[in-house]
């Protein structure tokens, strides 16, 4: 993997507290939030690479992902987990339960708000969750980059949910923007107990290659499509091969939808839209990657997969 030891997408590390004598400290640190409330996009900005995908759908993370920020002051190991959903579908409860069963393992709790949407049935659904665990979180009350934010709002709504969280455990922020994010990050080191890094100091994710690029592959055919085929669709890894003496990788992909029509459409009119899924792909893993990816792209059909707990026990890594 790439070396990586900065702590925003700004490339400033962030200084130690003290001296080079500091005690280095190590965390692990849940980031837990509504669907949507840019998760994925802190913890692409916070580790300084492209760790989580992202896209407008909400529930775009089905996975416990982790990003890794290495600085002066130690490691904290972060897990993006999927939006906390209110729903009975099996997906959404899977997901549900991989964001429930990520804080009891977490040595602080990073509980990130929309600042642009009303606090409603969800985030009092999460703040309920997080109540007995005030002592470990601190909230990113984020998006305040956009003109609808309204940053006093949840600040009102967070001290009626959570009055054990301390004013100086809050911040205003804008992942996307990288505003506030270090100040954020140096009050997670604070509350990280003392110890050793989990992982070595050039890892910013531990996430497979495999797993890498079915993710990458998935994030483009969702920002490349639309009505039900964002939620329709998974990607199978069927080959994967180094050639060119470790120059190029070549993968064989398969994009897995529901229905023979949602096939039609990701293919597109003369397989257009494969072509631009495939293409948009690859440009991104070869800026991940220091050798040449060779995509083989494919569409086929697992007639309703939501439904089958074969397929979701291997999509889920938990």
């Amino acid at each position: 993997m790439q070396e990586h030891t900065t702590t925003s997408g700004g490339g400033e590390q962030i200084p130690a507290s003290d001296s080079t004598t500091a005690p280095q400290r190590s965390a692990m640190v849940a980031i837990i939030g509504r669907p949507s409330a840019g998760k994925s996009t802190f913890l692409n900005t916070a580790c300084g690479e492209k760790v989580s995908i992202v896209s407008p759908v909400p529930q775009t993370t089905r996975n416990a992902i982790r990003g890794i920020v290495n600085s002066s002051r130690g490691q904290l190991v972060f897990i993006d987990t999927p939006g906390y959903h209110e729903s009975d579908k099996k997906l959404n409860l899977l997901l549900k339960s991989i964001a429930h069963d990520r804080l009891p393992e977490s040595d602080a709790i990073l509980y990130l708000v929309d600042a642009s949407r009303e606090p409603g049935r969800e985030e009092e659904l999460i703040c309920a969750m997080l109540a007995s665990s005030s002592a470990r979180i601190v909230v990113g009350i984020n998006k305040i980059d956009l003109p609808d934010s309204k940053p006093g709002m949840v600040r009102l709504f967070l001290q009626k949910q959570l009055p054990l969280v301390p004013s100086d455990r809050i911040f205003e922020i804008s992942a996307e923007k990288d505003t506030n994010i270090d100040p954020l990050l140096l009050m997670l080191f604070d509350l990280a107990p003392t110890g050793d890094p989990l992982y070595p100091k050039e890892f910013y994710t531990d996430q497979d290659v495999d797993f890498r690029i079915s993710e990458v592959i998935r994030e483009k055919a969702m920002l490349n499509t639309r009505d039900e085929i964002p939620h329709a669709v998974y990607v199978e890894i069927a080959d994967l091969e180094m050639r060119k003496n470790g120059k190029e990788l070549w993968v064989r992909a398969f994009l897995t939808v529901e229905r023979e029509s949602q096939k039609g459409m990701l293919i597109g009119k003369g397989a257009s839209m494969i072509k631009k899924i495939r293409t948009e792909a690859v440009k991104d893993l070869n800026g991940i990657f220091p050798y040449r990816i060779n995509l083989d792209l494919q569409v086929k059909v697992n007639k309703n997969w939501r439904q089958k707990d074969p397929v979701l026990g291997r999509l889920m890594k938990r």
